[in-house]
Order: C-alpha cells, then structure tokens, then sequence
C-alpha cells in the first residue's frame, strides 16, 4: 500500500528541496527567491532548467543524475506525485535538484529575466478545447519570455499528436529556430548518442503510452525574445486515443 496522500503532503511541509506556492495564497504571498535561486538555494552559478508539469519527477530527477553541474526544478500543482521525486531527490542527495509546486499560470512570478536556460514539457495535457492552456501555446511562451535567457531552449516531449502538430505548426509560423524534430523518437537512427541518452528517461506517463504502441514525439527549438508571437490558424486532427471522443477534425475554435 503506497504512501497516503495527507501523509505526504505532510511531508512535503518539511522538505528542504520544496517549495509550495499554490495559486490560492501565491497574490499574497512574495517569492523572495525569485531571482536568487543561485544564491540562496543552490550556491553556485550553474545553469537552470525547468520541467515544467513534472509530475513525478522522473525527468527532473533523471536528468540531475547525469548532469550534476546543472540546476534542475520541476514545477507542478500536484503535490502527492511531486513528492516521489522529491524524496527520491533527498535520499539520493541530489543537491542540484528542488521542486516548486505551483500553478504554471503564474510561473512567471517565480523567476527573473535570464535566470532560467532552457525549459522541459514532458507530456503536458494537450489541451485540445483551450488552446490558451497549452503549455506551448503563445500566452504561456510569452510568459517564458520573462525569465527564460534570450534564445533559450524549449524541449516537448509528448505522445499527442495534437500538440505535437499544434507546436510544430506554431513553431514554423513564428520562426522559431527547431534544433531537432521527430515524430518517432525511438526509432530515429539521426539521433546522435548523447541526445538519445538524455531522451531514454521514460516518465511514468510514457511508459503507458509506450506500451500501447503510441509514437513518442519530440521537439527542441530557441525562443528568442524578439517578434510578435502568433497563433497558427489551421484545423489540427484531434487525438483518437483518449478518454472522451476525439474522431473528428479540431474546429477553428478550439483547437487552431
């Protein structure tokens, strides 16, 4: 029987490498962190990356193994799934690794202009009635802008097809430099051997979709802090294999 919820939320509450801001009391509350995280935190001038919807951990957690000289946070709201990597994070002593569980909405109020490098989505929800949400939609990259390093790097990694059409599409419209595109990732023979490395780390949502046969999708590309950014204005087939019916094509509405 796993741990129960209450109880890890407890202790969360004493966990050195979390930080708990939900939305509720975020307005009322300063972040005065923010902009210090090098200093404060983690004492040392290394790079930060950001996971952002990290679930459980395993991406933050992962990528903080193998690179020790790097900075790692993952953001989500989900308290009960953050606290595997958080744990996982303090019995292994991983000091380059904290966690942050607040509303993605309002990340912008935890960072300041250039302390962030490069930011992950891991299989992100990809909110195909509110393009709004989606965590590479235009309002949510505008709010990147803010804190991330003028052609910072975004990573997604999604088994959406969707979003995966939805951000290639945007991407292209906008621009933005693609360091790397694939619509299959484990069974692209261009990968060179490091990249392969860093994208083996499966989540616990992955390996789901893995099992069911589905084709992970991945791209990288800059976010420079220059240009109007714009939605792209195209009908994107819905996800099939989803819990509520999506055999159509997107309307215009929701899901351009």
């Amino acid at each position: 029987m796993g741990k129960g919820k209450l109880a890890k939320f407890a202790d969360m509450e004493r966990y050195e490498n979390v930080f708990q801001y939900p939305y509720s009391v975020v307005e009322h509350v300063p972040f005065e962190m923010k902009g210090r995280w090098h200093e404060d935190y983690f004492h040392n001038d290394n790079p930060i990356i950001l996971e952002l919807g990290c679930g459980k951990g395993e991406y933050t957690v992962g990528l903080a193994r193998m690179f020790p000289d790097i900075n790692f946070i993952g953001v989500d709201i989900k308290g009960a799934r953050m606290w595997t990597g958080a744990t996982q994070a303090l019995n292994e002593q991983l000091g380059n690794v904290a966690f942050l569980r607040t509303n993605i909405e309002v990340i912008e109020r935890f960072f300041s202009p250039g302390e962030v490098k490069e930011i992950w989505l891991t299989f992100s929800d990809p909110q195909m009635k509110n393009p709004r949400k989606r965590l590479s939609s235009t309002t949510f990259l505008e709010r990147y802008r803010k804190f991330l390093v003028d052609g910072g790097v975004v990573h997604l990694k999604t088994d959406s097809n969707f979003l995966f059409t939805y951000t290639s599409l945007l991407v292209e419209k906008n621009n933005l430099p693609v360091l790397w595109r694939t619509e299959d990732l484990y069974h692209d023979d261009g990968m060179d051997d490091a990249t392969r490395q860093i994208l083996s780390i499966h989540t616990y949502y992955e390996n789901m979709w893995i099992e069911r046969g589905l084709n992970i999708r991945y791209i990288k590309f800059r976010l420079p802090h220059t240009g109007v950014l714009e939605e792209p204005d195209v009908e994107i087939p819905l996800d099939e294999y989803r819990s509520y019916r999506r055999d159509k094509r997107s309307t215009r509405e929701t899901a351009k």
